[in-house]
This record gives structure tokens, C-alpha cells and sequence, in this order.
């Protein structure tokens, strides 16, 4: 059971990944409504839809949903509908892509103006930080309407909240910059903002990074004492993970060999909260899955990349058939590349395989660098849509 009173069926979390599966306009497509369906039924406790805009000029891709007072609610109650089949949760991630904004449909803005190779921002203003709370409070309240049943902020992977609390984002020197404590203040007052929104009984999850994996980065001890602060807010669930899309960011990965990724930062800071803890990346193994939560370290298991290749895994695991997931293996991916052939496999899970890509090549080893093609090409195709309702 969940702090707000919500008792989840098992311990199995559909984390959040960009299935970029939108119509380009910022509404559920019928292939994002079929692959929910197929994750609710193949027994997830919960499904995390990731990148949930509430401002349409904050977004990650063009395939992201929108949620807006115009938002069309037929097609998002069936795909809620969808998604909550089986007894299962469909919860929003609430995102905003902030310094990360995709500049073609975008404007990408961050704590401070930052000119790198393949990173340039503006600088938020102190008036628009002040906002902020109350856009993601108003999406999370049209989450709601629009039959979500619950909500995480995301503040990991460097986007907008995340970036507030990276030194290497968020260069301030006023009362959001600096110490940790004024990093952290806009996490914290858009939590509180949440709440409020939505009420004492809906959930409200934070996916917050155990570390940026860079030199200079939010740190896993920064990390920990976030953790401590978000003990005395009214998050219901903390999951973990980690990495950034900052320029010379170390891809996510760490932890023990052999281990998930964060499962032994989740250790260290178990006895620093009373929330429940989830962690994703690098669960392989049944063995991985059921231990971390039997030895007390977890209360929920994400998975992400598991649930494409084997999308009723929850199912198998939860009634003790223990099968592992196979993964494919790629030869010579170009960066990003591994990313877009997941995506792609998604949009194929739900029965719109992206005409003539396909998912295996004739050798049987997956094409990762003809999926990454295929990924920008779909992005490019959906700019005027997305202009023609946003502007």
C-alpha cells in the first residue's frame, strides 16, 4: 500500500521510457492504446506513460502526449481505459524537457543559458521559475481528469527539475542556485503544488537520479540527501535511477558487476526515508528482481527494456514461473541508436511497425543504425502537425 492509500496488485513498475508513440499532436495514437493494453494485461502493477507535457513548447519529441484544457478526452479515456485493464495503474510522468526542449518545435530553457556543443539555452527568468510548480500542479490535475491513476515527477535524466539540481545545469546564485537546499527548493514547492492538485489519495511518484554520472554532476551523496528532504513531503513512491543527457555524460550504468545499476545506492539510502523505494536499470534476472525486494532493499521493481522484449513478463513473474528475458545484441550502434530500435519495437508492439523497418534485419541480428534513421525520420514527419495545433 502506497502512503495515499492506494494498494498496488503486486511489485512490478512499467517505468517510464519516451515511446514517442503520440499521434504528433500531442494525443494517444491507437498503437500507444494497443501496447498499454498489452503491458496492463501481461500483469504490471502500474505503466509510467514518460514525458507528459503540460507545456507543448518544454517537449521532449514531437511523440509525446500533451496534457491541456483541450486536450480531446475520448481518445485519452480509451487509452486510460486501456491501461488501467487487469487491475493494473496508468500513471502520467509529468515532464518538461526544460534546457533539453527539442529546438525544433521548442525553447529550450534552463536555470542558466548555457552555449556547449550540442547544448545551447536561455536562461529562465525568476518570474518563470515561479510558475513552474503551478504548470506541472495543473497538468497533474488534467492527468487526473483525463482517467490517469496517479502522476511521477520527473526530476531525473536531465530535464527540467533534474537540471535544477545539477551544479553543472544550474549555475544560479539566487535562491533556486548554489547550495543544495536552493537546488532542490523547485522539487520540493512543485511536489507540494502536486499534492494539492490532485488530492490526499492520488498517487504522486518522484523518479529522481542517484547520480548524473559526470565529473561535477549531482552526486550520489546529493542525491542521498534529496532523498532525506522528499522523506518529509507527501511523495508516495521514490524511484531511482540515473545518467544525463549533458554533454559528456557517461551512459547509465555503475553499481556492483553484475548487479542493477542502482541497487546498491538504493542500500545506502533505504534507512534514510520512510517511502517506498523503486530503482530501475539492469534488472536482467528473476533472481535480480525477487531479491531485491525480499532482502528489504526495494518495495518495487522497475523495468523497462525487459517489458519490450517480453512484454507479459510481470505476469510470468508474479506466478512463479521465473523465466529471464532475452535481449538482442547490436553490432556497431551509432550513439542513440539502441534507444531508437527499443522505440521502434514498441510502436511494433502495438501493432504500427514503421513501414518497410524491420524490427530484426534478414541476418537476425537487430539493425539499431537503420532504427535510428527510421526515428528521426518519424520525429521530422511530425513537425507540422505539431505546429499546426500548437504554433
Amino acid at each position: 500500500m502506497l502512503p495515499c492509500g492506494v494498494v498496488l496488485k503486486n511489485r512490478i513498475l512499467k517505468s517510464a521510457m519516451s515511446d514517442s508513440l503520440g499521434d504528433g499532436a500531442g494525443n494517444p495514437s491507437e498503437a500507444q492504446i494497443a501496447l498499454y493494453r498489452r503491458w496492463a494485461d501481461g500483469g504490471a502493477a502500474v505503466s509510467i506513460i514518460g514525458e507528459v507535457q503540460g507545456d507543448p513548447h518544454a517537449l521532449e519529441k514531437p511523440g509525446n502526449l500533451v496534457v491541456a484544457a483541450d486536450s480531446d478526452t475520448e481518445v485519452f479515456a480509451r487509452l486510460t481505459g486501456a491501461g488501467t485493464a487487469s487491475g493494473a495503474g496508468l500513471w502520467a510522468q509529468l515532464g518538461h524537457a526544460g534546457a533539453l526542449s527539442y529546438a525544433p518545435l521548442g525553447r529550450p530553457r534552463g536555470p542558466s543559458s548555457l552555449e556547449l556543443d550540442g547544448l545551447e539555452c536561455a536562461e529562465l527568468l525568476p518570474g518563470d521559475i515561479e510558475q513552474l510548480p503551478d504548470l506541472f500542479a495543473k497538468a497533474a490535475k488534467q492527468a487526473k481528469a483525463l482517467g490517469f491513476t496517479g502522476v511521477q515527477v520527473h526530476a531525473a535524466h536531465g530535464f527540467l527539475l533534474s537540471q535544477f539540481l545539477s551544479p553543472l545545469f544550474n549555475r544560479r546564485s539566487d535562491q533556486w542556485g548554489g547550495s543544495l537546499g536552493n537546488r532542490a527548493r523547485l522539487l520540493i514547492e512543485t511536489i507540494d503544488a502536486v499534492r494539492a492538485a490532485v488530492g490526499g489519495a492520488f498517487p504522486v511518484a518522484v523518479k529522481l537520479n542517484a547520480t548524473d554520472r559526470i565529473d561535477g554532476g549531482f552526486s550520489e551523496q546529493e542525491a542521498a540527501a534529496v532523498i532525506t528532504m522528499l522523506d518529509d513531503t507527501s511523495a508516495d513512491l521514490i524511484e531511482i535511477s540515473g545518467g544525463t543527457y549533458f554533454p559528456g555524460a557517461r551512459s547509465s550504468g555503475g553499481g556492483r558487476p553484475g548487479e542493477p545499476y542502482f541497487l546498491d545506492f538504493a542500500r545506502k539510502v533505504r534507512g534514510l526515508t520512510r517511502k517506498p523505494l523503486a530503482a530501475v536499470g539492469g534488472f536482467k534476472t528473476y533472481r535480480q528482481a525477487a531479491g531485491a525486494v525480499e532482502d528489504g532493499t526495494l518495495d518495487m521493481v522497475g523495468l523497462a527494456r525487459p517489458l519490450v522484449v517480453a512484454p507479459d513478463l510481470p505476469e510470468e513473474w508474479t506466478t512463479g514461473a521465473g523465466t529471464d528475458p532475452e535481449f538482442p545484441r547490436f553490432e556497431n550502434p551509432r550513439e542513440g541508436a539502441v534507444t531508437a530500435w527499443y522505440t521502434l519495437r514498441l510502436a511494433a508492439l502495438g501493432g504500427a511497425p514503421l513501414p518497410g523497418f524491420p524490427i530484426e534485419a534478414s541476418s537476425g541480428v537487430p539493425d539499431a543504425n537503420a532504427a535510428l534513421e527510421a526515428y528521426d525520420a518519424r520525429d521530422r514527419a511530425r513537425h507540422e502537425v505539431w505546429r499546426a495545433r500548437f504554433g
